[in-house]
């Protein structure tokens, strides 16, 4: 038998802001979800994504702590132009959230930019930067 990658999980301090950050970048999560300790969604392409609150985590492994002093993991969003990047960054950054950078023309031929979700870890927003 050979292991298949199918779940990624997301730790989060603020289950609620985390929901909605993540709703603002298309995923389908289901509404009240936010008064659960743990959450999942399937993707489309069949993997699926978690959250779990810390306090599910240090119920079950006491010795756990937050991650400090970078991220672990970080997570990346297609979209579908150049422009969709940059209007994507700018709605969620008006809506509240940190813009940790602002929209480039990267070098390897992407139009990028990172948000930062409610618990400060980098989320990509990216387009192939001849997307029409």
């Amino acid at each position: 038998m050979t292991p298949r990658l199918d779940a990624i999980s997301i730790i989060t301090s603020d289950l609620a802001a985390s929901l909605a950050f993540y709703r603002r970048l298309g995923l389908d999560i289901p509404d009240g979800a936010e008064s659960a300790p743990h959450v999942e969604v399937t993707l489309p392409g069949g993997q699926r994504l978690l959250w779990d609150t810390e306090e599910v985590i240090a119920s079950f492994d006491p010795g756990w702590k937050r991650p400090a002093g970078g991220e672990r993991l970080g997570l990346a969003f297609v979209c579908d132009s150049p422009q969709e990047v940059d209007a994507l960054y700018a709605e969620l950054v008006d809506a509240g959230y940190t813009g940790h950078l602002k929209p480039w023309d990267a070098v390897w031929g992407q139009r990028y930019a990172v948000v930062l979700d409610p618990d400060g870890c980098g989320v990509s927003l990216f387009a192939a930067a001849d997307a029409a």
